[in-house]
């Protein structure tokens, strides 16, 4: 069990939806799509993020809402017509992860069928559970990631950072760290306590 309180995990998923809409606001990006399940912990990640993109780039933004296993097809059709930048697949928080990598999966193929134009950034939370390894298991999805710039962020606990990494996608998918941002102390220290169910002393 982690060592936090439910509330804390919203206001963990804030402070770091704080730091992603930064991170894709320095890509460049002033249009960016952010996809999430309904459930509260990726909607407050979600929000958040899209929060923070509008204030950093002064661009625009739109909450996606996926129903695993009901809507991707449709769900790719509205991503096609807002026409982003860069979209945001923020898939985690209590939805069960076979279920989010499924509609992950599902996702990836309706939006490599219609070849959604822009770059793609994954959720760490997706990322971990196996979900891109998946998608590109199908030959049309590994085309169309092979085609664009696609981003992961992580979290390097013992140096408090989070870390926007660029995927190559060969033989074996690659993390190559584009930028860093430093976590606060009280950001590093729920990050651990939730995540890695440590507390963390500082100096």
């Amino acid at each position: 069990m982690p060592l936090t309180t439910f509330e804390e995990e919203i206001y963990l998923r804030v402070l770091t939806g704080r730091i992603v809409g930064k991170a894709a606001s320095d890509l460049g990006v002033n249009k960016l799509a952010v996809i999430a399940p309904g459930n509260i912990i990726c909607s407050s990640i979600a929000a958040a993020t899209e929060a923070s993109f509008i204030d950093c780039s002064g661009g625009v933004t739109y909450h996606f809402l996926v129903k695993p296993g009901e809507n991707e097809a449709e769900l790719a059709e509205k991503l096609v017509s807002f026409n982003p930048q860069t979209t945001l697949l923020q898939f985690g928080g209590e939805t069960p992860i076979e279920d989010n990598v499924k509609s992950f999966v599902n996702l990836m193929k309706q939006i490599a069928k219609r070849n959604l134009p822009g770059d793609i950034i994954v959720h760490v939370r997706i990322f971990a559970a196996g979900g891109l390894i998946e998608a590109v298991k199908d030959a049309d999805v590994k085309k169309y990631l092979s085609s664009r710039n696609v981003f992961i962020y992580t979290v390097d606990f013992d140096k408090g950072k989070v870390i926007l990494n660029k995927i190559k996608l060969n033989d074996e998918i690659k993390l190559v760290a584009i930028s860093e941002y430093h976590l606060t102390l009280e950001h590093a220290d729920l990050l651990n306590r939730s995540l890695k169910n440590r507390g963390i002393r500082f100096q």
